[in-house]
């Protein structure tokens, strides 16, 4: 393929999380495909007001790529000039990373701006098209940011079928989420133990990410207090920082007497401690209430290590039932359920042995090729 031009528009470095580190890593695949490649990213992502963590900025070294911080999320002067200096770039491809609402302003104005003054493909990659936590104004704000895309990418059929309720004629494309492979490599797991301080003589169940109402964590939390008598040497170790009040998750603790029981790492995880984490867990549970598609579980895949999600949105394409770990309801006795078949028929090593298979569906390779044809797409329907 002739060497294109590409830009990638979202959360980037200085940024953190999850859609930073992905969109760093989507770009690293265009380069080593050849491709010129450029990120542009905030000034100001979210005003501190509206942000919900302790810092929205990572602590990682700069990564070796080509980012431009441009978009000043509240500032329209600051869209007007990142999509006027992007159609300057000349671009052959323009790639906006949907996932909030919030953007939808700035993001549907860069898009139009750059269609106007650039020959441009512009693609949509939507995480979320309909938010987990819901805004009487989002709708409005996300057809005006659709109406000036292209084409779209999705990761999940729930997000493609999201799409529908704003374009139906447009060319898609859905692309599984790749693997989380840059938290490095796979480590032993009494190095990990020993890492994070924990005790070898535990197992541990896995709640790994930003703690939000509707990732469940009080379902966990339930479920696990049905099975502390399965084995007094299983453990629940929570990591991750709280975007949602803690008290809940702490009174239900206490309630169920699981305060020794329960390991908190309630604090943002380092992209260098990743690894950690995943390698000394036994399974990781996503409990979610909704979702669309999850990074978690990608990290998951890339560590080979085997993985609970409840049967909502997309997560049930990634993970099959009882071959790399367990789909069921939401509900804590179904959660609970699972997690005594695992443990009581030590699944664990036939789980990674089939996630070893598993995980060679979801190279990035095939996400930049899903790009190529939604661009290959748009082009035929212009002649």
């Amino acid at each position: 393929m002739k060497p294109k031009r590409i830009v990638i528009i979202g959360p980037a470095w200085p940024y953190r999380g999850g859609i930073a580190t992905t969109n760093e890593r989507f770009a690293k695949e265009f380069e080593a495909e050849g491709h010129q490649v450029k990120l542009v990213t905030f000034t100001l992502q979210y005003p501190s007001i509206l942000f919900p963590g302790s810092s929205q900025y990572a602590t990682c070294e700069t990564p070796s790529l080509d980012i431009e911080r441009s978009i000043n999320s509240i500032n329209p002067i600051s869209w007007i000039k990142t999509g006027k200096s992007v159609a300057t770039f000349n671009p052959d491809i323009v790639i906006i990373r949907y996932w909030i609402p919030f953007l939808s302003p700035a993001f549907g104005t860069i898009a139009r701006i750059i269609k106007t003054k650039s020959n441009a493909k512009v693609l949509l990659l939507a995480d979320n098209i309909i938010p987990h936590e819901k805004r009487f104004f989002d709708n409005i704000l996300t057809k005006y940011t659709v109406k000036h895309i292209d084409g779209f990418l999705t990761m999940s059929s729930s997000v493609l079928k999201q799409l529908e309720q704003f374009d139906q004629t447009k060319p898609r494309k859905l692309s599984v989420h790749p693997l989380f492979d840059n938290y490095g490599e796979k480590v032993r797991r009494e190095e990990s133990i020993k890492k994070l301080g924990l005790n070898p003589q535990y197992r541990y169940i896995l709640f790994f990410g930003f703690i939000r109402d509707y990732k469940g964590l009080d379902l966990l939390i339930e479920a696990f207090s049905y099975i502390t008598d399965l084995d007094p040497n299983i453990r629940l170790l929570i990591a991750g920082e709280y975007y949602s009040k803690p008290d809940k998750y702490l009174s239900l603790i206490k309630s169920h007497n699981l305060q020794k029981k329960v390991e908190l790492h309630t604090h943002f995880i380092g992209e260098d401690q990743v690894k950690y984490y995943f390698n000394a867990a036994d399974i990781v549970a996503q409990p979610y209430r909704s979702a669309t598609q999850s990074g978690v579980t990608q990290i998951a895949y890339h560590f080979e290590i085997p993985m609970l999600v409840t049967d909502v949105g997309g997560l049930s394409e990634i993970v099959p039932d009882k071959k790399v770990g367990y789909v069921v309801p939401t509900d804590p006795k179904d959660i609970a359920n699972a997690l005594s078949d695992f443990y009581l028929n030590n699944r664990f090593t036939s789980f990674v042995d089939n996630i070893k298979v598993e995980k060679k569906r979801y190279s990035w390779d095939k996400l930049t090729q899903a790009c190529y044809d939604v661009c290959q797409e748009i082009t035929s329907r212009e002649v």
